[in-house]
């Protein structure tokens, strides 16, 4: 017998919990799990939480579970690290999710997972996906940090 996933509203995407810690992506209605942060992405985000927390309240820079409803197929990212504006913090008081219905961020950062080539998923998601997403979302400033390549696209 085959089995065909039921697909979620946002809204049931919103109170949906398995009992784990684990962060999904509603993908066209389907969850798909978030593979764990490499060590190497947890401390740049680290450093980077660090030292945009000396020019920006710390309590308005997180780092994931941060999660922000977007436009498109994939109906929600993780960033790796988004600024906050001072109403975010009322307002994601129960969950962790700026909904489309909030303002955006002031700034997002994704730091790139490895990739073999620009062909590569990592690097379509964050240069070409998320960059589309976090437009239409009116997010004034996405920073991408690529340390394969040594370089940071504002």
């Amino acid at each position: 017998m085959t089995h065909t996933p039921v697909k979620l509203t946002f809204e049931q995407y919103l109170e949906y919990d398995d009992g784990t810690d684990n962060h999904y992506e509603l993908w066209d209605g389907e969850l798909r799990l978030m593979p764990p942060e490499s060590e190497l992405n947890g401390w740049m985000v680290e450093c980077l939480q660090n030292e945009f927390a000396q020019f920006v309240k710390r309590r308005l820079v997180r780092v994931i579970p941060y999660e922000l409803q977007v436009l498109g197929k994939t109906q929600n990212r993780f960033p790796d690290l988004v600024v906050l504006r001072k109403e975010h913090i009322e307002l994601t008081k129960k969950r962790r999710t700026i909904t489309i219905n909030m303002p955006p961020p002031q700034l997002v950062v994704e730091v790139v997972s490895p990739y073999r080539s620009q062909l590569d998923e990592n690097y379509k998601r964050d240069y070409i996906e998320k960059r589309q997403q976090y437009e239409q979302r009116g997010i004034p400033e996405y920073w991408i940090v690529d340390p394969q390549a040594q370089l940071v696209t504002v």
